[in-house]
């Protein structure tokens, strides 16, 4: 019989919450995953200085997961935008469902499936600005690894949200296949968190 006290929310779930954001805590699903990026608030370009997480509960306790990784864009793309409005900089919010498992360049991955706002960057420099009109809708702003132990952003991230270990995403992606072993749901929400 699972237990049916929850504990108290996680700290990056309680703010979450009070954004008004869904949480996924209900305690008759194991691993209906929260899934997030923590934005770090220092402005530094082609760098893995960010936090993608999960959080989870499993038999009525909660279980979480912390990587480096980047919510932002690399140096070559924003000096070389694949896209004539700029390169895509992932706005801050919740994306209700809006990913599923597929493949990234032939390597598994959660694909977006649904519309994500992002803002666009088309200056050419390698600041990146965060600001200006949003546009929002499939853009291919995936979430994937980079290499086996990534150093610099560089071309892994047009607008992606990347791990920077590849060791890391594959324990991601396992956990994100048990979702849908256990609890049936095909589909993932992402909340992008500033910090």
């Amino acid at each position: 019989v699972k237990s049916q006290m929850v504990m108290m929310l996680p700290p990056v779930l309680a703010h979450m919450k009070a954004l008004g954001y869904k949480v996924f805590d209900n305690p008759k699903y194991d691993y209906d995953l929260n899934i997030f990026g923590i934005r770090n608030k220092q402005n530094e370009t082609n760098v893995f200085n960010d936090t993608l997480g999960v959080l989870y509960l499993w038999d009525g306790c909660w279980r979480g997961h912390y990587w480096a990784g980047t919510v932002d864009p690399g140096a070559y793309w924003l000096e070389n935008p694949m896209n004539i409005k700029g390169t895509a900089v992932m706005c801050p919010g919740q994306y209700r469902g809006a990913y599923e498992l597929g493949n990234h360049r032939g390597k598994p991955a959660l694909i977006q499936s649904g519309p994500v706002t992002v803002w666009r960057d088309y200056n050419r420099d390698t600041t990146i600005d965060r600001q200006g009109d949003p546009d929002h809708g499939l853009f291919g702003c995936n979430l994937h690894r980079a290499g086996k132990s990534s150093k610099l952003v560089d071309r892994w991230s047009a607008g992606c949200q990347v791990w920077a270990n590849e060791q890391d995403f594959e324990e991601f992606m396992d956990i994100c296949n048990k979702q849908v072993s256990m609890t049936g749901f095909k589909t993932f929400t992402y909340t992008l968190l500033d910090q």
